[in-house]
């Protein structure tokens, strides 16, 4: 107020709150994302339906698709959601877990706050005690090597146990395993996976334990001609990105025509193209024609002649992965072809799935792409496997390309807690009690694992803890004992980067949240401006 006038600073109709109030609304709203699917952790965890506005549902319990499916509003919301996308995009397991640590951390910061501990002191506090955490995670863990089937096969298993697939999953470790071992490469003692080079078809029909992994790839494409052969024993493979089809001209032609003979000779010129160019595809050995662009409807009965199975507007994404899988040179001209580029698979041949008729590339001789057939009774039960394997496949590419992995169960998180109470004692002042609180935040993950299993949290904790203390850094909760018992034995393991990433992501989350005393909600700039007031300025 200047001489009894008021000054306008912000746009008229901007929202805003400060201090304390503004904290606390930031704080109860990643709190709530966090409470939202908190009961999906573990094994016994429940699942979710998502309803959209026209009616479509999503049934899962995977964290990261939870939150991407619900309309969040509330800022601080949204930065939760970023947490569970950053561990999907990097870990691709572990989103519940991530969310469920940065809402426990602003839950034990809320309490610090009413004891008018400084938001700046509890970051630095959280701070170092992730870096901490960090350290007791890495000395905690053990070495696991690219062809350790058990090892990996245990992960892939530990992360399908608590998805709907979990029936199933002594089959789904194995694709897991197998797929990743496939198509992991290594360069320089480093190995990494590409996952474009894993193809997953979904066809609703027959049970989960339907679901294969193909030696090659699935071809969403029919033979295109009737004449052609059903399948096709060592097949040598020819991949186009060229059309079997006459030119047009690009510009515009006239054909004067003055006797009806020439018509003959014209359509004639045609087919001896097109017959032209066929036998160019068969003089090369192929059997098998797989291209991008067009095929004109009399190659396609010359190549039925000639007993050559051929598919046309195929993805440029499965014409790659299929270049990958069987050896193939992708050739970009009929001209170009030649036996050199062919790839090699044991058999080509059309299933009819469902309603659909694919072709199957199968048998291909040490595959860097290969494709996985996912199978369910319905489409939301084959959505839901899919993200499982989704996940169960990340896991097993991360902990071939990091090398170690760490126990489950709670017990890593456990073991990290006992392990930073000891080291806030060390450290001392203000940052002590941050330290301490994030020790109680891990926590969350073994007290929500044992909620969701109906088992009691409090005697649960103090069984964990005093094994622990006893030095016993493996032990958990078994949700399905209710016993607290060796995670290492029990099989359930995970990679070091599913733990890593989820602090690190959920420290950064809450320190960001923690450090905010201002939310300004301006209006669109689409809106007009407010009259200037008399005696005041507007910014």
């Amino acid at each position: 107020m200047i001489g009894g006038q008021p000054i306008f600073i912000l746009r008229e109709g901007t929202k805003r709150e400060s201090g304390k109030d503004a904290m606390q609304n930031n704080i109860e709203a990643a709190k709530s994302i966090a409470h939202s699917v908190r009961t999906t952790l573990g094994p016994r965890g429940m699942d979710k339906m998502l309803v959209d506005s026209l009616g479509d549902i999503v049934i899962t319990n995977d964290g990261v698709t939870i939150l991407k499916e619900m309309d969040v509003e509330h800022p601080a919301a949204k930065m939760m959601v970023e947490v569970s996308k950053t561990q999907d995009s990097y870990v691709g397991d572990g989103t519940t877990t991530a969310v469920v640590i940065a809402g426990a951390l602003l839950e034990e910061a809320e309490a610090l706050i009413s004891q008018n501990v400084h938001p700046t002191v509890i970051a630095e506090g959280y701070r170092m005690a992730a870096a901490e955490a960090q350290k007791i995670l890495q000395a905690a863990s053990k070495p696991v090597k690219p062809d350790d089937k058990r090892l990996l096969m245990k992960m892939a298993g530990t992360s399908l146990s608590s998805k709907s697939a979990s029936g199933s999953k002594e089959i789904l470790d194995e694709i897991s395993y197998e797929a990743v071992h496939k198509v992991a490469e290594t360069q320089n003692g480093k190995t990494t996976v590409d996952f474009d080079n894993i193809q997953m078809v979904k066809k609703q029909g027959e049970d989960i334990d339907a679901t294969e992994l193909i030696d090659g790839i699935i071809v969403d494409k029919e033979k295109v001609h009737p004449g052609m052969p059903d399948f096709v024993k060592n097949a040598k493979i020819a991949l186009m990105n060229a059309a079997l089809e006459i030119k047009k001209p690009e510009f515009d032609t006239n054909i004067r025509i003055d006797d009806p003979s020439m018509i003959q000779k014209f359509l004639s010129q045609e087919e001896d193209l097109l017959k032209e160019m066929v036998q160019k595809v068969k003089a090369t050995g192929a059997n098998v024609l797989i291209t991008q662009k067009g095929i004109d409807d009399l190659a396609q009965h010359y190549l039925s002649k000639e007993g050559i199975y051929a598919v046309r507007r195929v993805k440029k994404s499965d014409v790659e992965k299929l270049a990958k899988a069987t050896g193939a040179s992708i050739a970009s001209s009929i001209d170009e072809l030649n036996e050199s580029d062919l790839g090699k698979a044991e058999l080509v041949e059309q299933r009819k799935i469902g309603d659909d008729y694919l072709t199957f590339v199968t048998g291909c001789s040490n595959p860097k792409a290969v494709s996985i057939l996912v199978r369910g009774g319905t489409d939301h039960v084959v959505d839901e496997i899919e993200r499982s394997l989704t996940d169960s496949l990340h896991v097993v590419a991360v902990a071939v390309e990091d090398g170690a992995y760490v126990t489950g169960g709670g017990s890593s998180a456990a073991e990290i807690s006992y392990r930073l109470r000891e080291y806030a004692s060390k450290v001392g002042g203000r940052q002590q009690l941050a330290i301490e609180k994030f020790a109680n935040a891990l926590e969350e993950i073994p007290r929500a694992l044992s909620e969701n299993a109906g088992l009691d949290p409090i005697d649960v904790l103090i069984k964990i803890r005093s094994k622990h203390a006893e030095g016993k850094k493996t032990y958990g909760i078994n949700v399905f004992t209710g016993e607290v018992e060796d995670m290492e034995k029990a099989g359930v393991i995970e990679p070091i980067r599913v733990g890593k990433q989820a602090i690190e992501s959920a420290t950064e989350a809450s320190v960001m949240i923690l450090r905010i005393d201002d939310v300004i909600a301006t209006k669109s700039k689409g809106g007009s401006a407010p009259p200037t007031p008399p005696g005041g300025g507007e910014d």
